[in-house]
């Protein structure tokens, strides 16, 4: 099922965890509809720009899935709201994008360095987006949240 132009279902609720596990990663339809507009409204139009394929590396989590993984309790992926993503040697590039032209919820430089994060994590909630910008970081072996400055 296409949720996208570029973007599948199957692709957004893909876990080699979920499946090592036997964990049931199969989403609502409340949770498929989030997934087509978080594709709609931010994926694709990244991907459009980007012009090459935007890797997702975390979509749809159930509950039981996002427990393993260490999850937040309240994570968005839980709801199919938010992906976390990557783009060959672009991340820096693909956040920027996000930042300066797409509506989010939340918008995370996941670790990485100063020059580019590890990987990318954008939420995005119909008429609800708060369009936060934070760093995850870690320190002294926990990760700590900072709003982002650059």
């Amino acid at each position: 099922m296409n949720l996208s132009k570029n973007f599948t279902l199957k692709e957004m609720t893909m876990s080699t965890t979920a499946m090592r596990l036997g964990i049931d990663n199969e989403p609502s339809l409340d949770v498929v509809v989030n997934l087509m507009k978080l594709a709609n409204n931010v994926l694709q139009p990244l991907r459009d720009h980007m012009k090459q394929s935007i890797r997702i590396n975390s979509g749809y989590r159930s509950e039981e899935l996002n427990k393993r993984v260490g999850g937040s309790k309240t994570s968005q992926h839980c709801k199919g709201e938010a992906a976390d993503i990557s783009c060959d040697g672009r991340n820096t590039e693909m956040f920027n994008y996000i930042k300066d032209n797409l509506e989010f919820d939340q918008l995370i430089w996941e670790y990485g360095d100063t020059n580019t994060p590890d990987w990318v994590h954008v939420s995005y909630r119909e008429g609800a987006n708060r369009g936060d910008v934070l760093i995850a970081k870690r320190k002294n072996g926990k990760t700590v949240y900072e709003r982002y400055g650059g």
